[in-house]
């Protein structure tokens, strides 16, 4: 049995073997580490950049830019706060600063004890009823502190 790290490494290496022909493989081998372990772990990326023959900066450069990609573990529950225009017009702002507040967290933050990650989204697509929140998938709308407090306290944070 393979130790945790060198499993790690071994599934890593499989996933890059199955996504490196591909046609622009970078994204479809990020998402698939992503897939895997929920993030893209630090050792991925030295990895990913040799296999297809590109910088480590490269690498970096790429994951960094789409900022669905994650080098860290999210929280057991995501809470996603829509910031747009919408949204930002009936209180989202505050809503937001609210949310960074009680939980003690700032954007991309997990709390204490990894009971849930803070996310700014761009459109929940539920305007009509604004301020909205995304919480593992299901939306929210015309979220106030009180109910942020409320979902926050049922997802254990």
């Amino acid at each position: 049995m393979l130790a945790p790290q060198a499993a790690q490494h071994s599934r890593i290496a499989e996933i890059i073997a199955e996504h490196s022909a591909l046609e622009g493989p970078m994204l479809p081998i990020l998402h698939a580490v992503q897939a895997e372990y929920g993030h893209v772990p630090a050792e991925a990326l030295p990895m990913i950049a040799d296999a297809l023959n590109i910088s480590r900066a490269e690498a970096q450069g790429v994951m960094s830019f789409y900022h669905d990609f994650r080098d860290h573990p999210l929280g057991r529950h995501v809470l996603k706060i829509c910031r747009a225009e919408a949204c930002q017009a009936r209180g989202a702002g505050a809503l937001a600063e609210a949310a960074k507040a009680r939980l003690g967290v700032d954007w991309h933050g997990t709390t204490p004890g990894g009971a849930l990650t803070l996310e700014p989204v761009f459109c929940l697509g539920l305007c009509a009823c604004a301020p909205a929140v995304m919480l593992d998938g299901q939306v929210i709308g015309r979220v106030d502190a009180a109910r942020l407090d409320q979902i926050a306290t049922e997802a254990g944070a």
